[in-house]
């Protein structure tokens, strides 16, 4: 740890503060809105998940009565070196090709977020090459890309903790440019499966082979050479699931870091935060794992076709709202899911009760 520069120790200190300050979700606000779900015009739990979704984001907002206006999705962006391995269908140079598409208007996320009416923040987190400043663009590059993990450790200790603390920035600056009611995890980074199935293999024990999917769409060929790849990675890197920064700096990748950092910063400032699929996942098991009590704070948009997400969520003891068969990324599941958080706390807050609509309420 002496190793660490001044700003190294800095960004750690700021971290731990961070994972320190999250509180648990506020019991108070949860019974109010309980309370008020049992006398709305229905039968009582006849909303399902609507209803418990609504109680959860009083919980995590501290009021019986929240609301959801300012809806920012942020898609993490870093390369991988492990790409040389052969684990996607893609070239490197994809990544940034998507980019100056999320900066465009045309990617799937950016269709799904004017269908919510959310603003999409891209975050180069370690792209392979240098982007022009750009509106939309958040430029906090750590690296261009992380290190082949088959060949040793993806970042060192310090850039680890250095990609938590982006995320933390970005909700930071996001909440003073214009406040942020509900945060969705997004994520862009050819190769970035191989990476996230290797988090969730050294903190589960699961066998690689259970749990590695096939990316961008790998024949049985390719598939093999990818678990291949991830057990190497796995066997010279010897991440230690009980530490959290060691896994992520020995086979993680940049906007896994942001991602974790992101959901542990607007834990701390009581926003919630829908993830979306397995890079999501990831990023969200490294908060998990840092800080428990996240947990409370995390909205599940979906199940991914990616075989390894089922594993993630079930780790975590998080339950998806959808399953649509979805394996983009990018945060499309996410931003779904936003519509129908945004449902909940409407019907929590614009429904009205038995006494309002002079409706007799059910007997006994």
């Amino acid at each position: 740890m002496g190793g660490h520069s001044d700003e190294g120790k800095r960004v750690m200190r700021k971290l731990w503060e961070m994972v320190r300050i999250v509180e648990p979700l506020d019991e108070k606000a949860m019974q109010e809105a309980r309370l008020r779900q049992e006398v709305l015009t229905k039968p009582q739990g006849s909303l399902g998940v609507l209803e418990s979704l609504s109680i959860q984001v009083a919980g995590i907002k501290g009021t019986a009565s929240p609301r959801i206006e300012k809806k920012v999705i942020v898609v993490m962006v870093g390369d991988h070196g492990v790409v040389a391995e052969g684990v996607s269908l893609y070239p490197q140079v994809v990544t940034s090709q998507m980019v100056h598409n999320f900066l465009r208007g045309g990617a799937a996320i950016n269709v799904l977020a004017r269908h919510v009416g959310a603003r999409v923040v891209v975050v180069d987190m370690g792209v392979a090459v240098e982007l022009e400043e750009c509106p939309g663009l958040m430029r906090k590059k750590i690296a261009p890309g992380t290190k082949n993990i088959v060949r040793g450790p993806a970042m060192s200790r310090e850039q680890a903790f250095r990609s938590l603390d982006v995320g933390i920035e970005v909700v930071e600056e996001e909440l003073a440019k214009g406040g942020i009611d509900i945060l969705a995890t997004g994520d862009m980074g050819i190769g970035n499966t191989t990476p996230s199935t290797a988090i969730l293999s050294a903190f589960t024990g699961a066998p690689v082979t259970a749990v590695t999917g096939r990316g961008t769409g790998l024949n049985d060929q390719q598939l093999q050479n990818k678990v291949r790849v991830i057990e190497e990675a796995l066997s010279v890197n010897v991440p230690n699931g009980k530490d959290p920064i060691d896994v992520l700096a020995k086979v993680g990748g940049f906007e896994m870091g942001g991602i974790a950092g992101m959901i542990i910063g607007a834990a701390a400032n009581r926003v919630p935060v829908v993830i979306d699929g397995l890079i999501s996942g990831a990023g969200a098991l490294l908060a998990v794992k840092l800080q428990p009590r996240v947990k409370g704070y995390l909205i599940t948009s979906h199940i991914s076709a990616e075989i390894g997400h089922g594993v993630m969520l079930e780790e975590m003891g998080l339950v998806p709202l959808l399953d649509l068969g979805l394996r983009l990324g990018e945060g499309s599941g996410a931003a779904l899911a936003i519509s129908l958080v945004e449902a909940a706390v409407k019907i929590l807050n614009e429904m009205a009760t038995f006494n309002e609509a002079a409706v007799s309420q059910a007997k006994g």
